[in-house]
Order: structure tokens, then sequence, then C-alpha cells
């Protein structure tokens, strides 16, 4: 069994967000053990299992400590592997089954597309407790997908941030996404993502969270197609398309790290 990792939402080696890909036979992706066993032995923020069935593949998540529903990166890097390993032909869109529901890719010119749901943000009142732990005074402050979204005024703001993760942890919230309008023609909006709950304190490039990130922005800046900046220390860049049929095309280069053997006995 190979084991792959992959560097997400960037053209450079040891940039953008790492993630483990596994291709499994059918029979392996119902071993939850195996596949967390994986995860924390990889211990990046997601570690992605596949497997394909009829014409499509089950596409699983982990991280170090958990399943998660939709991640975006460990999509991405998935279809990255199954293109330039030859398992599928790059003029072919793949069909991923996942506990997000059906997600696709394509291959446009040499970039991965993912066809992604929106999720709206629901307004909600200042958290006090959240605030301090991220050490910041929010414009605005919603929740999206039962994470918490806050909007900053400044990319100053944004990069100089250091929560306290532990304080986060103890808040419960699956993710925190922070973001704030660009100041510069290269992007349009910027973001940072936390998730100690879920054993990532920050997660480096987060496709998932463009999906609301999107929508969002689209409306703000009145534009469909937006460029955008994870400010993290790694850093990634993703391209946001909104579609007139709700959904969101975010593209994003991909680098292949390594390719290992798994010498494992699985009886």
């Amino acid at each position: 069994m190979f084991l792959f990792q992959v560097d997400a939402f960037t053209n450079q080696i040891f940039k953008g967000n790492p993630a483990g890909v596994c291709i499994l036979s059918p029979d392996k992706m119902q071993n939850n053990e195996l596949m967390q066993n994986i995860a924390a032995e990889m211990n990046l923020s997601e570690t992605a299992f596949l497997s394909k069935q009829a014409n499509e593949y089950q596409l699983r998540w982990f991280t170090p400590q958990t399943e998660v529903e939709f991640c975006g990166h460990g999509t991405l890097s998935s279809a990255h592997i199954l293109w330039e390993t030859g398992a599928e032909n790059k003029q072919d869109i793949i069909q991923f089954n996942t506990l997000a529901g059906i997600l696709s890719a394509r291959y446009v010119m040499g970039k991965v597309e993912l066809d992604f749901p929106t999720f709206p943000i629901e307004e909600t009142p200042p958290q006090e407790n959240i605030n301090i732990a991220l050490g910041i005074e929010p414009i605005f402050t919603g929740i999206t997908r039962k994470r918490y979204f806050l909007e900053v005024e400044t990319y100053s703001i944004l990069k100089g941030m250091s929560p306290d993760f532990g304080k986060l942890k103890a808040i419960g919230c699956p993710g925190f996404i922070v973001t704030c309008k660009s100041n510069d023609k290269e992007y349009d909006f910027y973001s940072r993502y936390f998730a100690p709950a879920g054993g990532v304190n920050e997660d480096p490039v987060t496709g998932s969270s463009h999906s609301s990130l999107a929508p969002y922005w689209s409306r703000r800046l009145g534009k469909n197609k937006l460029m955008a900046y994870q400010a993290s220390k790694r850093g990634g860049v993703l391209e946001c398309e909104l579609l007139p049929n709700g959904r969101v095309l975010i593209r994003g280069n991909a680098r292949t790290v390594f390719k290992i053997e798994m010498k494992l006995d699985f009886n």
C-alpha cells in the first residue's frame, strides 16, 4: 500500500497545506481504526483515504484525532495524485462521494478545480470569550457550519494574531475562520483558520472554509471571481468563482513531496 504527501494550494514544496493521500481497497475503507492510526502517524492536519467504487471514489478525511466531514486540501490532493499516477485521465472529471455530499474535480490549465457547495453565514452577537482567546475585536461575527466566522479590520491585525489555543479548545467549537479585506491588487481577501478542538491549532490552507468565505466576499465586493490568500506561516493561494447554481469553484496548485510504501500487517 502506498502513501503520498502532497502540498496543496501552492506550486512550491514546503508551502501550502500538506495532506496525506492513501488509496485503499473497498474493504479497508471500512477500517476506521486503521485510517485513524495512519492519520495519527502522518500527524498532518488531514490525511485523505479513497477507494474507487464503480464510476466514483469514496473519500474520507481524518485529522490526527478524528474524522472530519469536509476537507478541501485533502480533496485537491487526492485528485492531484489520481492524475499524477495515471489512475485517472486529466481529461476526465473525478467524482468523490463524501460526508459533505458529491464533490468533483477537474484538471484546468495545470490546476485542480474543485466544485464545492457554499454555506451561509448567520450573523451573531460578538462573543467575548472568543475575542479574548483570539486576541481581536472583530467588526463582524457570524456562524457557518457550526464554526465561528469573524472579520477583522486590517491585514496587520489578521497576520499579527497569536491565539490562546487552550482557551479556543475549551470553547468546544469545531473551528474559527478569521478574515479581512485585502489592501493590495493581488488578492481580494485574506483569512486564517484555527481548529484546536479537532487537533489542528492552525490549518495552513483551508479549502472548505472558502465555501463560506467566497460567497461572503462576493457579496461584499460585488464580484464573482476572487483571489484569496490564507495568511498562515506556510501560506496558500486559492482562486474562487461563484456559480449561478449557488456552488463555488475553487482552484489551486499541488506538488507531491514524497511517496512511500507502507509495510504493515493488516491481519
